[in-house]
């Protein structure tokens, strides 16, 4: 009996697909026999849409990138950056130098925004290590980047000038910076010390800086800087007027919290 029972299900399992199938050609059959009917220009016009839909979905992914909202520090160790990072985020003020090894990194509501009424939107912020060894780190964040804070000891800028100039250089000549025309905000840090330098006279020494630089990095062949932008007009003392992505210059003091300017940029870039 229980093989009889066995043989009655499969019987019935076998009887339910020869129907499937039955009615599948059926459907196939009419399908077939509908498109027959149809005029050949409707069908050439529905399969010119479909290909074209098709077309500008892809195109639509292709294009459409996530909205930038992060913002980078950078500049030499013992600028300032990491502070500059704290103020942003809860306004607390560190005692003598903070330096980092790691980017330090954090999406957050500005300090100073956080008792406004209404949405604000947070900012992704990134402090990318200073030391030489560390920088390329900067090149992880730069497609998300809406604008780059390049941070600037004002008290001790002089013997570090030359440094700093190269840095700045290499992020202003960075085919990702430029082709995005990413802007660069100099900020010119630690400026409540009375003999800190001013923001006009970093301005100067960096762009006399970067001028000399230009002009013995363009006797490097072609294939070294093949991923490069050339700075300046030919033949003109270099600007930072005259890049193509905006450049800035403000002052800030991390240790003070006197960083208005710096809030400003990153609001002008991040909108709330």
């Amino acid at each position: 009996m229980e093989g009889l029972e066995q043989w009655k299900k499969q019987a019935e399992k076998w009887s339910s697909q020869a129907l499937e199938h039955i009615q599948a050609e059926k459907w196939s059959s009419q399908a077939l026999e509908y498109i027959h009917q149809v005029p050949p220009e409707q069908i050439y016009a529905a399969i010119a849409i479909l290909i074209f839909t098709s077309f500008l979905l892809i195109l639509v992914r292709l294009f459409k990138r996530p909205k930038a909202n992060t913002i980078l520090l950078s500049g030499l160790s013992g600028s300032g950056k990491t502070l500059l990072f704290y103020q942003l985020r809860d306004g607390s003020s560190h005692q003598g130098t903070v330096t980092s090894m790691e980017p330090n990194e954090g999406t957050f509501v500005l300090h100073s925004e956080k008792s406004k009424n209404g949405k604000v939107n947070p900012v992704h912020l990134v402090d990318v290590p200073g030391h030489s060894r560390l920088r390329a780190k900067l090149d992880d964040f730069l497609p998300q980047a809406a604008g780059i804070v390049f941070v600037v000891d004002a008290l001790e800028f002089l013997p570090n000038c030359r440094a700093a100039s190269e840095y700045l250089y290499d992020i202003l000549t960075k085919a990702s910076v430029v082709r995005k025309k990413i802007p660069v905000l100099i900020l010119c840090n630690k400026t409540d010390k009375v003999t800190a330098h001013s923001k006009e006279f970093i301005r100067k020494q960096l762009e006399k800086e970067i001028d000399k630089l230009r002009a013995s990095r363009s006797a490097i062949s072609a294939a070294d800087i093949a991923n490069d932008f050339t700075l300046g007009v030919p033949g003109e003392p270099f600007s930072f007027y005259q890049c193509q992505n905006k450049v800035t210059v403000a002052e800030a003091s991390g240790l003070t919290g006197d960083i208005s300017q710096v809030e400003q940029f990153i609001r002008d870039h991040v909108k709330s």
